[in-house]
């Protein structure tokens, strides 16, 4: 889940409607139009966080400090459940599950020398492979394929978290503005692409059970979050 925090309210947005927005928006991406291997780059960009659909039907909470854990500080165990699910999903796609590793592995390279998530790597470093083999091409063409998906991760991301902080990724930086996202270098060929997301309305408070959690998650309020991506330069 991701979690927007306010004083009075949070606003949840979950991981599988933040892929589908990513999808939207890279449907409009100029140079992705002529890739080769567009729908299974955009396939992985839909599904690439399907298996978060579990953890955010049954959201928890921290015990030490009441608060909701969401994709950034939920338990370890879960985070990495996560990817064999959205791998697995997508098992009769080879090249889109390969770049739902690929993406796996990126985002959480962070923790390489930590122990516990070792076998996690080791997983998805053996899906991968795999996929690789079925899909008949080589490692560096995913990574290349790759950036886009990264690239729609990041833009939906930054609007979907509210996050001012600037992200790169090889040679793109995302940050956000306002409800503007802005996109450098330009992939949207000088048109600003319009959106929307709906997000699920709580009070802002320390819950001390999970069940109290989801009892406010099953009677939450929904808004209509509007906004827009916009290359520059």
């Amino acid at each position: 889940m991701i979690v927007r925090s306010f004083p009075d309210r949070l606003e949840l947005i979950t991981q599988p409607d933040h892929a589908r927005l990513a999808r939207a928006i890279m449907d409009h991406c100029v140079p992705l139009a002529n890739e080769p291997r567009r729908e299974a780059i955009l396939l992985a960009v839909l599904e690439h966080d399907s298996g978060w659909a579990g953890p955010d039907a049954a959201p928890t909470v921290n015990p030490a400090t009441g608060s909701m854990c969401d994709f950034i500080n939920a338990p370890a165990g879960v985070r990495q459940a996560v990817w064999t699910r959205s791998v697995a999903a997508l098992e009769a796609h080879p090249w889109a599950a390969a770049l739902v590793a690929q993406h796996a592995l990126t985002v959480y390279d962070r923790f390489r020398s930590e122990s516990e998530w070792t076998p996690f790597f080791d997983r998805m470093e053996t899906a991968r492979a795999a996929l690789l083999r079925l899909a008949g091409l080589p490692l560096d063409r995913l990574v290349a394929d790759y950036v886009f998906v990264r690239l729609a991760d990041l833009i939906s991301l930054a609007f979907c978290s509210g996050s001012i902080d600037e992200q790169r990724f090889g040679p793109f930086t995302v940050r956000s503005e306002g409800t503007r996202v802005v996109v450098a270098p330009d992939v949207f060929g000088g048109t600003a692409i319009p959106f929307s997301i709906e997000a699920s309305v709580i009070p802002n408070r320390r819950f001390e059970t999970d069940d109290e959690l989801r009892h406010s998650l099953r009677s939450a309020s929904t808004v209509i979050l509007r906004g827009d991506a916009a290359g520059q330069g």
